[in-house]
């Protein structure tokens, strides 16, 4: 089976679920395709507990859609299902209506690496609701994991505290689109190389490895499979030490290590897979030193994240490099960001706009209306930018740039005053497509794993907490917020009457 031929196709338009399909039917049938809407992609809570998300996925998006077309294989295939009648489903002219579609949406965003937090508009999209409708599926599965990955990474990154961070969770990602887009999120939020080939080749990510035990295990001796390994690879001799006496293997290393600095070569690291991690890292460290490797590095392993690096931390383990996998790849303690699509405004016949909110027992369930644009606010800090809040507000409405008033979406109590004086800011949603046709700028990978750093280091130190963190100050303009309240309330008076 050829799995780009068969699987990765030129148009992706049935990456979807069945009921955008129906919706959009629909749609056309009521003679309302071509109504302009705007939806909004955002979540809800940050992940893991903690106080931000990195966003992530966008290139993966823009890829998307710009092959967005229904082939004529695709229309065949919808041309096949059939209702409970036996009957076709869909109407041979709306087939054709999707045959000749062109995508023409606005496609404003985030860009990739930069922090993000619940309720603020991660894309936004403005087109006709048909077309806006379609793409509601693929986007929410692409930015959903990515930016899962990339803030798990993130997170490691920190713990780890300027160490190496190393991703090798192929063999445990859930499957080959996982493990791909898992590579390139781990990348992006702050791993330094991937076990992962082909994603190495496809996304340009420094790629890393030594052995596995099978290697050891396939000679007589663990001294001997050293010295094959060795001598197989001199520039690049890193040795898995725990395969049967973690002790005699660092021995055995050290003795390896001899006969390459007799070569001319160095003996890069020994990692350490599974056993007392900290205990072992401390008299690998003792023992490497005392034979004169002060230079050798020490690489663990065995099923780690940020919380448990952050423990060996505190027992003063000596280790320089972190193998993280299973965690990682699988974003293992929150399977799912839980990012959402909503309508946010829709056209009238009159070409006005007209607001629209999903109402909920659920507070948290409540969506924010409007045209939305989400502006940062920043403080300066020792000479460097610190985040100080983020506003959403309404592009329709007129700001009063003396001062504004930030209202929480989820407790009306938690109000900020931003006086601008002294301070800059950036409008988050850039312009990624309009009309349909790309007019961003994408940078490459590693530009965007630095904008990663970049926003790490701009967080404050509270936000980025694993235990009880800070709550970034994200906030409706108090004219949005206003609209919100009113436009609430007059909907549950219209379900009261």
């Amino acid at each position: 089976m050829n799995i780009s031929k068969d699987l990765y196709a030129s148009s992706l338009a049935l990456l979807t679920d069945f009921y955008q399909i129906t919706m959009a039917y629909g749609y056309w049938k009521s003679g309302i395709a071509e109504k302009e809407s705007v939806f909004n992609l955002f979540f809800r809570k940050n992940p893991f507990n903690g106080g931000f998300a990195i966003h992530c996925g966008l290139e993966y998006v823009i890829d998307l859609l710009k092959g967005f077309t229904f082939t004529e294989e695709d229309v065949a295939y919808l041309g096949t299902i059939t209702g409970n009648d036996g009957e076709p489903m869909f109407e041979e002219a709306f087939l054709d209506y999707l045959r000749n579609l062109t995508f023409s949406c606005d496609i404003d965003a985030i860009p990739e690496g930069k922090a993000v937090f619940p309720h603020e508009p991660i894309i936004r999209v403005r087109g006709p609701i048909l077309q806006c409708q379609l793409i509601e599926s693929p986007l929410l599965n692409i930015i959903n994991f990515q930016t899962l990955i990339a803030t798990k990474a993130a997170r490691i990154y920190i713990a780890a505290k300027g160490e190496q961070v190393l991703e090798f969770g192929l063999r445990r990602a859930q499957g080959i689109d996982g493990a791909l887009a898992a590579s390139r999120a781990a990348y992006i939020g702050g791993c330094s190389s991937t076990s992962n080939v082909l994603a190495g080749k496809h996304f340009g990510i420094p790629v890393s490895g030594t052995h596995a035990h099978s290697w050891i295990m396939a000679f007589d001796d663990e001294l001997t499979a050293f010295k094959a390994y060795a001598e197989a690879m001199p520039n690049n001799c890193v040795l898995l030490v725990d395969t049967y006496n973690t002790i005699e293997g660092i021995k055995h290393a050290i003795e390896v290590g001899k006969l390459l600095e007799k070569k001319g070569r160095k003996l890069l690291g020994v990692r350490i897979d599974s056993g007392d991690l900290a205990y072992f890292s401390i008299q690998a460290r003792k023992m490497l030193d005392q034979a004169g490797f002060t230079d050798t590095k020490i690489v663990a392993s065995n099923d780690l994240d940020e919380n448990i690096i952050t423990s060996l931390r505190t027992q003063d383990a000596r280790i320089d490099i972190w193998g993280i996998g299973t965690k990682l790849v699988t974003a293992y303690d929150q399977p799912a960001l839980g990012a959402v699509y909503k309508m946010s405004a829709l056209k009238n016949q009159k070409g006005k706009w007209d607001y629209k909110i999903k109402l909920s027992e659920q507070s948290i369930k409540v969506n924010n209306p409007g045209i939305q644009q989400v502006r940062r606010f920043y403080v300066q800090e020792n000479g460097q930018p610190s985040f100080m809040a983020d506003m959403l507000y309404d592009t329709q409405q007129s700001l009063d740039n003396n001062k504004y008033k930030i209202i929480d979406p989820m407790d009306q109590t938690r109000r900020k005053i931003i006086k601008p004086d002294g301070l800059t800011y950036e409008e988050l949603l850039v312009p990624i497509f309009k009309d349909g046709q790309v007019v961003y700028n994408a940078p490459d990978i590693h530009t965007i794993r630095q904008q990663t750093k970049k926003s790490l280091a701009a967080l404050p130190a509270g936000v980025k907490r694993f235990i009880n963190p800070h709550s970034y100050p994200v906030g409706l303009e108090e004219k949005l917020y206003k609209l919100k309240t009113d436009l609430i309330l007059k909907l549950r008076n219209l379900v009261e009457e």
